[in-house]
């Protein structure tokens, strides 16, 4: 079987690029048709572009992420995802920064169980680096409303 390689990449906001992500894939080929990029916070994986990506997903396909927040930034659902895509579908992960985490090689047991504690490790992180953000956006907002700073569209009169 032909092993197809695929990408996703993430970015939570427009004013944000993914240069830097399609960048770090180019090294490994991927065809235009076969990245799949998502506008869209991690918080959950209802992005649209990844539910196609999981959808062209085959047994055998190698997908490759730069990172691992760019996967997601919710640790349930990563584990979730992971398990999925490697054991449901029966594709390879490969995380580009995490070199530990590339399900195409030590497929033994003590592979499998350093990547697996790699991965809750980096899930955590991504997961608590999302409520980080969070919270110093909600101190941020507070803190501007504090010294009278309005928010949203101005009121029109009627």
């Amino acid at each position: 079987m032909n092993q197809r390689v695929l990408g996703y990449v993430r970015i939570s906001s427009r004013d944000q690029s993914e240069r830097r992500q399609i960048d770090a894939l180019e090294p490994f080929h991927i065809p235009r048709h076969r990245l799949y990029i998502d506008i869209q916070s991690g918080k959950d994986f209802k992005r649209p572009a990844y539910r196609k990506m999981i959808r062209h997903l085959r047994e055998g396909d190698l997908l490759i992420v730069k990172s691992i927040d760019r996967l997601g930034r919710n640790y349930a659902e990563i584990m979730e995802q992971w398990r999925i895509i490697t054991k449901e579908i029966g594709a390879d992960i490969r995380v580009i920064d995490m070199p530990l985490l590339d399900t195409t090689k030590s497929k033994d047991l003590l592979g499998t169980f350093i990547s697996d504690i790699v991965l809750q490790l980096l899930s955590f992180v991504a997961e608590n680096e999302r409520m980080s953000i969070r919270q110093r956006q909600a101190e941020g907002i507070a803190a501007a409303k504090a010294r009278g700073v309005k928010f949203g569209r101005p009121r029109k009169p009627l």
